[in-house]
């Protein structure tokens, strides 16, 4: 069976909902169809002709970027030049770009989670809050004899997490009353005869992002015709959500020695830095990116370090103002594990749901920055 991009773009929402983006970014499906089908995909981190070669090269039906493609609003489409050149081979040789942006930054298991996992961080809390995941209270009405189905099924689909438990959720028994009038098949009584019925009413929270897909999957495990099943908006604050992410080191350790760790965590040679480097290093914060403009919110959270990209001159000067130690291994450095990661979790994600698409990582993504 044939699978389509916007399953695809399911799974990738599921992490990175497009609500989350900035306002100025552009995400979702750049190039391309919902309706597409896809066998093999690739993970990069920028769409340029060595990553569409690569792509050609290995039978590429959809090309899944951090950096969207086309980011400022398009005024022509022009084959004389670079990007102009490179859509129109890929909407010629119908290779669809998906990209997840600054919604994959702000995900509370995106690229800054997946620092912070590379640095053996504990105690991990978002840098810069933004927002609060939105929950929802969802209630349904089964049937005693399926409600273990049932019960798994909303495990399955990650309903009920609250805090670090998973699973949760309150059941009471009840008694169901209906009626099944014409053109009826009811799974339990008889057309036109009042049925009472001994139900369990079930509920548990889901989050916003997986709400319209768990009621889809429960449904279909569900034994009625005619579900019975609420949705309450809740007030609880659900997951927090944002950019950097701050957490501690198992052990304390020399500035110098975190400088080498830095260098062999993020495979890059060289270093940039700024302020003054402390004694000892503890508590660390990272961006992804450009993230220099969480410096002082670094240094409020008490960090001994923040590790981010593209510092600029007057960002060294502020670093120094204000004490804080920054270490910039460059843009690059800091997001080119989304291949890693991004990959991963979609090869799971796919293998769960049985599908059979190919996953894969680019190799042809460089840093465009050279150090000499």
């Amino acid at each position: 069976m044939s699978v389509k991009c916007q399953q695809i773009i399911s799974i990738i929402e599921e992490l990175a909902p497009k609500y989350l983006a900035e306002s100025w970014d552009n995400v979702g499906l750049m190039i391309g169809s919902p309706s597409m089908n896809v066998q093999k995909l690739m993970v990069c981190l920028d769409v340029d002709q060595n990553v569409l070669d690569e792509a050609i090269e290995k039978g590429v039906d959809l090309i899944i970027s951090h950096h969207p493609i086309i980011f400022s609003p398009i005024k022509n489409l022009r084959w004389d030049n670079y990007k102009g050149k490179l859509m129109k081979e890929l909407i010629t040789r119908e290779i669809g770009v998906y990209s997840a942006h600054t919604n994959l930054d702000i995900s509370s298991q995106g690229i800054n989670y997946w620092l912070a996992k590379k640095f053996n961080l504990n105690k991990i809390e978002v840098l810069d809050k933004l927002n609060y995941e939105k929950l929802y209270k969802f209630v349904i009405f089964v049937p005693k004899s399926n409600i273990e189905e049932v019960k798994a099924e909303l495990g399955k689909q990650e309903a009920g997490w609250i805090g670090n438990y998973s699973h949760c959720s309150f059941s009471t028994t009840g008694t169901g009353n209906f009626k099944p009038l014409e053109n009826t098949n009811p799974f339990i009584g008889t057309p036109y005869n009042v049925e009472e019925v001994e139900e369990v009413r079930l509920e548990t929270i889901i989050k916003e992002s997986n709400l319209s897909k768990t009621i889809k999957a429960v449904l279909k495990v569900h034994p009625y015709e005619e579900v019975a099943y609420d949705i309450y908006p809740l007030e609880n604050k659900g997951q927090v959500q944002g950019l950097g992410i701050i957490g501690i080191l198992e052990n304390e350790i020399e500035a110098k020695e975190f400088i080498e760790l830095v260098k062999h965590k993020l495979h890059v040679v060289n270093l940039r830095g700024s302020g003054n480097l402390p004694e000892k290093i503890k508590k660390v914060a990272i961006c992804s990116g450009a993230g220099a403009s969480l410096m002082n919110k670094a240094k409020f959270a008490g960090a001994d370090v923040f590790i981010t990209g593209d510092l600029k001159y007057h960002d060294g000067q502020t670093a120094n103002e204000i004490d804080l130690f920054i270490i910039d291994p460059g843009h690059y450095a800091t997001e080119i594990i989304v291949r890693q990661y991004l990959s991963k979790y979609l090869y799971e994600k796919i293998q769960s749901q049985k599908l059979k698409v190919d996953v894969i990582k680019s190799e042809a993504n460089r840093d465009y920055i050279n150090l000499y």
